[in-house]
């Protein structure tokens, strides 16, 4: 008799576990054709519980692309804290005599802020508080030269685990203790019939001595495919790619070779416009070139320019994605240990923070900050425990929560799950680069508090194709939830 009432028991139990089998949105995701082939790393946990509520290969590093961003900025607010500024000094050897000759350099000494004559944020005019500055100092003349100091980071420039077709270019310029500009240069061209050569009409800034080796063609394309390839400070560049055909004025963005050259050569200008000689060129100064003939314990400073707060900065990074913001963030990371700032030891201090907070470190594998390499790996289990972390444990948690973009609303994941109950209920970093679609964040609906990452390594389809599955997966455990959450 007993027997005989288990099996029918038995039987809609197993029938009930297939129905839940076809039906885990963890299955349905892994098995789409179009990522049944692909690396994955996915996990998502409850905040407010610590229980894992799916997870595929969570512990497998996994090229991450952008969403590494988080793991640079998380370190940087732990470290530094959300108020901290940049500083640029303006300082000064030898001595003014008392006509106001100044007979010695002037220098401007970087420590790595990127916002100096930023289009993102920032004083756009802090060039002439500087002129002001010098004036009030009561120099009148130099005998020397403005020298920009970039000894505080190293001469690496841009990173060695960059590919080619990236350096170059705007979104991955050399990261030098001097930035200016957003480090960009704007090329205008000029275009003419389709398959012609599109001429160079103006740069800005002005570069002197700088070659642009031009192999563009006009085409039918509406949109800019132009590449620039150099190698960092270097004064000879090539462009290839394509741009739309009869435009008068086509803007490229290309890497600016020379930063602090480059400010340097414009605070000499305004210096002189101002009415104060200055005897020789400008030059930089870089921390290998410590044979340049000065004495570097005595300088005398005489204007401490400040940065906007490090949290602006970090919800760039992390908002709109910047590469170039992030990677000077994450060298100067270094400098809270080191006098001369490197990846490299950038690299071990973020390694070492997290190894204290008890993350497991072997599942990341870093090599610059922004996640432009394709040599960086990490797993959706280290970059989740970081988003926990930040939310759970930080004292910076409304600086770093606030920096994240907003599904549906802001940032680069403006357009992801608009029009679906999750717009506006997912604050995430997104991340891609060829052959890679990523997001980490936090899902916070109908009383859910969720953190989450996906992801994807060379999927069978285009970036949106990817970018629609998981909308479909985060839609589904969260339809999922609605309807078993009562259970």
């Amino acid at each position: 008799m007993k027997i005989k009432t288990l099996f029918p028991l038995l039987f809609i139990q197993i029938i009930f576990s297939s129905h839940l089998y076809a039906q885990n949105p963890v299955n349905n995701f892994i098995n789409n054709p179009l990522l049944k082939n692909a690396n994955i790393s996915l996990l998502v946990k409850d905040l407010k519980t610590g229980k894992e509520l799916h997870s595929y290969r969570a512990n497998h590093a996994t090229i991450p692309a952008s969403t590494m961003k988080v793991v640079t900025t998380a370190t940087a607010l732990e470290i530094f804290g959300p108020d901290y500024r940049y500083e640029t000094i303006l300082a000064y050897d030898g001595r003014i005599d008392a006509a106001g000759v100044l007979n010695g350099n002037l220098y401007i000494v970087g420590c790595g802020d990127p916002t100096l004559g930023s289009s993102k944020m920032g004083d756009m005019n802090f060039l002439s508080k500087w002129v002001a500055a010098t004036k009030a100092a009561g120099i009148t003349k130099i005998n020397g030269r403005i020298v920009a100091d970039e000894s505080r980071f190293d001469n690496e420039g841009v990173n060695s685990k960059w590919t080619w077709d990236d350096i170059g270019n705007y979104y991955a310029p050399g990261i030098y203790a001097l930035a200016y500009l957003d480090n960009t240069l704007r090329v205008t061209f000029k275009s003419g019939a389709t398959g012609t050569t599109p001429e160079i009409i103006d740069l800005s800034p002005s570069v002197e001595g700088l070659n642009i080796e031009n192999n563009l063609l006009s085409s039918k394309i509406t949109f800019d495919s132009a590449y620039f390839y150099g190698y960092p400070k270097s004064g000879n560049r090539s462009v290839r790619g394509e741009i739309p055909a009869n435009r008068p004025g086509f803007v490229v963005k290309a890497e600016l070779p020379d930063p602090g050259l480059t400010l340097a050569r414009d605070f000499h200008q305004q210096l002189q416009q101002q009415h104060i000689e200055i005897t020789s060129s400008p030059i930089t100064f870089s921390s290998s070139a410590f044979s340049f003939p000065v004495n570097l314990s005595v300088r005398t400073p005489i204007y401490t320019h400040y940065s906007v707060p490090l949290n602006q900065i970090v919800k760039e990074i992390n908002e709109k994605s910047n590469n170039f913001y992030a990677e000077q963030v994450f060298k100067s990371i270094s400098l809270n240990r080191d006098a001369i700032a490197t990846n490299k030891r950038s690299v071990e201090i973020v390694r070492n923070f997290w190894k204290t907070k008890g993350l497991d470190i072997n599942q990341l594998f870093q090599l610059d900050g922004s996640g432009l390499s394709p040599a960086n790996a990490v797993s959706a289990s280290f970059l989740t425990a970081v988003m926990e972390y930040m939310y759970k444990e930080s004292k910076h948690k409304e600086a770093f929560f606030g920096s994240l973009a907003i599904a549906g609303k802001t940032g680069t994941i403006a357009g992801v799950l608009k029009k679906t109950p999750l717009a506006g209920k997912i604050y995430a970093k997104s991340g891609t680069i060829e052959r890679v679609r990523s997001y980490t964040g936090y899902i916070l609906q109908d009383g859910r508090e969720w953190v989450f990452t996906i992801i994807i390594n060379n999927s069978n389809g285009n970036p949106w194709q990817t970018l629609s599955r998981i909308e479909d997966f985060l839609i589904d455990i969260t339809k999922e939830y609605n309807t078993t959450k009562h259970y």
